[in-house]
């Protein structure tokens, strides 16, 4: 087969799935695999394997005793999933401005784009020496606190896949050099439940975040406080968890996560 029929062939079968979809979910009930066929004028044996593979990925939910088919729990979570986000940046600000005034440090949710986290909300401590968070600010997964807390929760084929990709940049001597020690380290912060970063991406700050985990126990987020060094100690630190315990309850309340 030509490179040119493959990818026509390829577009097709897209197109299929999305008629599907648009079927469906413009139907008040479910459907046959007959009415879909004739719906949209797909062969039956064509169709076939087209069903399996969506409902075996759960886009489609099959009900065996009418034989019929109708969006499945994938759509719920993906419809979910796009405006998490935004829920999480409109609930953030207030809490965030909470745990600053329990703490008096600077504070910030960070969210996962891709093989990066950045700054979506933050709110900067009042003291005179303090850690600067801005919006966008950018960093690898294995560097900062609210990063290495979302890594951490990923699945392992998820973990695996970057750690196979990346390279490790030295941003400080403390940054972590390795694959080894990444995953000593992401192992570490499911233990304790909170990630921290000495001074791995920002010399003389340190990081704690912990990690805002959906119903399914899968990282949407994560919220970090930036301490200067000069400023920790462990005392402060039971303090600082504990903030961030509160915080991230009242976040995942008000998006409906707990």
């Amino acid at each position: 087969m030509s490179d040119q029929a493959t990818a026509a062939g390829t577009v097709k079968s897209a197109d299929r799935v999305l008629l599907v979809f648009e079927l469906l979910s413009s139907w008040d009930r479910d459907m046959s695999h007959t009415e879909i066929a004739e719906a949209l004028q797909i062969p039956k044996s064509s169709l076939t394997q087209l069903l399996k593979n969506l409902v075996s990925r759960k886009w489609l939910a099959y009900e065996p005793q009418g034989k019929t088919y109708a969006l499945g729990p994938a759509f719920t979570r993906l419809a979910k999933q796009a405006g998490l986000a935004r829920d999480l940046v409109t609930v953030s600000g207030p809490v965030l401005t909470e745990l600053t005034a329990k703490t008096l440090e600077s504070s910030a949710l960070n969210l996962l784009r891709g093989d990066i986290v950045e700054v979506a909300c933050t709110v900067m401590g009042p003291q005179r020496l303090v850690s600067h968070l801005k919006l966008g600010d950018a960093a690898p997964l294995y560097a900062t606190s609210g990063a290495k807390a979302i890594l951490a929760h990923l699945t392992k084929d998820i973990q695996d896949d970057y750690i196979r990709r990346i390279s490790f940049e030295s941003r400080t001597p403390s940054t972590i050099k390795t694959a080894g020690a990444l995953r000593k380290n992401l192992a570490k912060i499911v233990a304790q439940g909170f990630a921290y970063s000495y001074e791995e991406w920002t010399p003389g700050i340190i990081g704690v975040a912990k990690p805002i985990l959906d119903e399914a126990m899968r990282p949407v987020g994560a919220v970090n406080l930036a301490i200067p060094a000069v400023r920790f100690n462990p005392d402060a630190a039971k303090l600082f968890e504990a903030a961030l315990t509160s915080a991230v309850d009242a976040i995942r309340r008000q998006i409906a996560l707990a």
